[in-house]
């Protein structure tokens, strides 16, 4: 827990006490340091900005953190497609953006180049529809090509404003989509939601051993924090979609691939056009250490479903649109609806009155 402590200024020596600490200013550690006299004068005692961010989160009746082991499983993905899900059934609902170096939220809800403004009451997140606002570092960046090269403490200062000083009024859910790992965003946010209540957490991986191993580390961080477990959700289980949108290829001597996709769809067409509509799977990551599900049997988690490599899915995450808006993530759609359901159902949480 040491290296998540958000009392230790950015610029301080090695091993420093922090400022809390009854050590402050006066450890052997804080010769030389340029806050050593601050340090030492002080007030020592609870974080004041605590009681700014439980005032906030009292208008958020419940929290969920989006987690994942390791990086490229989707989850963010999963992230935007659980607020678009739950805002289509008209709850009010706000997604933070707390994976500062790698914010691709914004693009994910179709918010590319647009910017936070400030108000009275705080600074106003960025809507995607009246009940869906977004907060992101994505949106404070002057060029989007640009690192974010920030130390712990630094992130934990933002992470925090975000918190105490955004408007999200009334909200039923705040979904939080946080950096792959155990680090110290993931450490900063538990301490800061702590006193408000947070629902728990929702772990998204894939079905692979490698990309597992990392979620058992997850679950692991979870348990010594207190954050209770929504849930597993695996991810990518498998590549789905309909035999009309495959690409057929034939290889030739040279190594190069001729496409045969126009022939072989007419041939179908002629012959059994009812094939057009069957949808084809293939596991794309080796599944047959049981996945997901056997992983939450072992480690007593809840299993929230499964949801396929849908090609459609990614194209809607591209383009920052919901997948649940058209009929095209025909095979994604669906197992992301039950997920949010079997949540919903798990939190008893029920729709509101006019939802859909």
């Amino acid at each position: 827990m040491e290296n998540g402590r958000n009392d230790v200024p950015e610029n301080a020596n090695e091993h420093c006490p922090g400022t809390q600490s009854e050590e402050a200013g006066k450890s052997d550690s804080c010769k030389g340091c340029p806050n050593q006299e601050a340090c030492a004068t002080a007030p020592k005692g609870p974080d004041p900005d605590l009681v700014t961010i439980v005032e906030r989160m009292a208008t958020v009746k419940h929290k969920i953190l989006v987690l994942s082991g390791k990086g490229g499983v989707g989850k963010s993905t999963f992230s935007a497609q659980l607020s678009y899900a739950l805002a289509a059934m008209d709850f009010q609902v706000g997604l933070l953006d707390i994976d500062i170096c790698g914010p691709s939220i914004p693009k994910m809800l179709g918010l590319e180049g647009q910017e936070i403004h400030q108000s009275n009451l705080g600074w106003s997140p960025v809507y995607v529809e009246s009940n869906l606002g977004v907060m992101s570092i994505g949106f404070m960046l002057p060029n989007p090509d640009e690192a974010v090269i920030w130390r712990g403490p630094r992130k934990n200062g933002l992470i925090k404003q975000f918190l105490k000083d955004v408007d999200w009024g009334e909200l039923d859910f705040l979904v939080v989509d946080a950096p792959p790992g155990t680090s110290d965003e993931h450490i900063s946010i538990v301490q800061f939601l702590q006193a408000s209540g947070i629902d728990g957490a929702i772990i998204v991986t894939t079905p692979q051993q490698v990309s597992l191993i990392d979620v058992r580390k997850e679950v692991s961080f979870c348990k010594k924090v207190g954050l209770p477990i929504l849930g597993v959700v695996e991810n990518m289980s498998g590549l789905c979609q309909s035999l009309s949108k495959f690409r057929f290829m034939v290889p030739t001597e040279t190594g190069e691939q001729k496409d045969m996709t126009e022939s072989i769809i007419a041939d179908i067409k002629k012959k059994s056009p009812e094939l057009l509509n069957v949808f084809a799977y293939s596991e794309v990551f080796d599944s047959s250490g049981g996945g997901a599900a056997k992983m939450c049997r072992e480690m007593d988690v809840p299993f929230l479903g499964k949801v396929p490599l849908d090609p459609q899915l990614c194209k809607a995450a591209e383009e920052g649109r919901s997948c649940f808006a058209d009929s095209e993530c025909r095979a994604s759609a669906p197992a992301l609806k039950m997920i949010v359901d079997k949540l919903l159902a798990q939190q008893m949480v029920s729709r509101p009155e006019n939802g859909a």
